[in-house]
């Protein structure tokens, strides 16, 4: 209460609501990052660090597409910037296309998105990130959980632990056995 001129006044009070700052995708393309960035909605998202077993993992992959891109035309990348909407430009830890992208950041769905998981990466925005995914169309979205030693796929109804991963029409294959010996 507030005393003035004798009389008590009630004095409401609201709490602070922290505010993000909104930015153009145009600002986000031209920012540079320590550890890249997404930009969600107009806001940068700073991905988790990934830590040495994030990086082999992520090596592997790309070694294991590489070893099928020639005779069946699968053109796998680590960390490129993609753009899901207008506001939304997603890095998944390796895509997988069919087709090579017409432009330095794709817009189209690749056939493949893998997400590795990284120990400080919090449940939410990780399945946030992959039902964009879904809701952008990309048709098969593989998730590595390193400390588990295990995959899940993101489906409809959300996430599948696997006992392999695979595309169809392809011959790719790959089991925890297979990606986790090499660790």
């Amino acid at each position: 209460m507030e005393e003035i001129r004798g009389r008590a006044r009630a004095m409401l009070c609201f709490p602070q609501m922290a505010t993000k700052a909104q930015i153009p995708p145009e600002q986000y393309f031209h920012m540079t990052f320590e550890h890249d960035a997404e930009f969600v909605h107009g806001e940068i998202v700073h991905r988790a660090m990934p830590n040495y077993t994030y990086g082999r993992i992520q090596t592997l992959l790309s070694s294991l597409f590489e070893a099928v891109r020639s005779p069946h035309r699968l053109f796998a990348c680590s960390d490129v910037r993609m753009k899901l909407a207008p506001d939304l430009y997603r890095i998944p830890d390796t895509a997988v296309f069919a087709i090579p992208p017409k432009t330095e950041v794709p817009e189209q769905a690749p056939l493949a998105v893998i997400e590795i998981l990284s120990p400080d990466d919090r449940y939410h925005d990780v399945v946030q990130k992959l039902e964009e995914y879904r809701a952008w169309g990309v048709p098969n979205i593989w998730v590595v959980d390193p400390l588990a030693k295990r995959f899940a796929i993101y489906r409809d109804w959300g996430l599948q632990y696997v006992s392999s991963l695979a595309l169809a029409d392809y011959p790719f294959e790959l089991t925890p056995g297979n990606l986790f010996s090499d660790l």
